[in-house]
């Protein structure tokens, strides 16, 4: 089993400090992981053109990273979406990736279990963290928590490491997540799979 982690900033700084932290229980458990960084490249916004309904979990731009995460991403029992807080908000990289990504490849992330986190100098993170878990339940993903919300704080990832409780709910995220893809890995040996759920009603609220 394998989790993909993303680090929507440009640099390897407090979120991807993180990550890491989460890797580490992950890697105890006995579970594969992996942090697919943003990096500092120009990324696309998705611009509602409807072309990737043809192609195969692939966004029509191929100039960035998105096909790269999608390719990864279908190789992943689980993810864990991560992003530093800009102006009380994920950064624009993140939400870039995911809308194009979630638009593309909704199929490939459905029932599969996730989590996300962010972390900030001080404030912005419980917003942030509310926007990233939208993804999350629009493709009736399990949605893995820990014993607080997901978040660390600190301006530097020294910062970030001196934030016992932070650290702590990281730690306890890795075991969460673990536990979780060892009781659908349990489940799928046993007949136990996904509901199929119909997503033919659309409701438009104005006619």
């Amino acid at each position: 089993m394998k989790v993909l982690m993303v680090n929507g900033s440009s640099h390897e700084g407090c979120t991807f400090t993180a990550l890491s932290e989460i890797g580490k229980i992950l890697e105890k458990n006995g579970i594969e992981w992996e942090i697919f960084n943003a990096g500092g490249n120009p990324l696309r916004d998705c611009i509602g053109c409807g072309a990737c309904k043809n192609l195969d979990c692939q966004c029509v731009f191929d100039d960035d990273i998105v096909n790269e995460f999608l390719r990864k991403a279908k190789e992943a029992d689980g993810y864990i979406f991560g992003s530093p807080v800009y102006f009380a908000h994920p950064t624009g990289r993140i939400l870039s990736l995911l809308d194009r990504a979630f638009v593309a490849g909704k199929k490939i992330f459905t029932h599969k279990p996730a989590a996300c986190i962010t972390s900030a100098r001080r404030g912005g993170t419980t917003a942030s963290y509310d926007v990233l878990n939208k993804y999350l339940g629009i493709a009736e993903m399990p949605i893995v928590s820990s014993s607080y919300w997901n978040m660390v704080h600190g301006n530097t990832p020294e910062q970030v490491l001196q934030d016992e409780e932070g650290m702590q709910t990281m730690k306890n995220l890795g075991e969460n997540m673990s536990w979780i893809l060892k009781c659908i890995d349990i489940a799928k040996k046993n007949g136990v799979n996904p509901p199929e759920n119909i997503t033919t009603v659309r409701t438009n609220f104005v006619r």
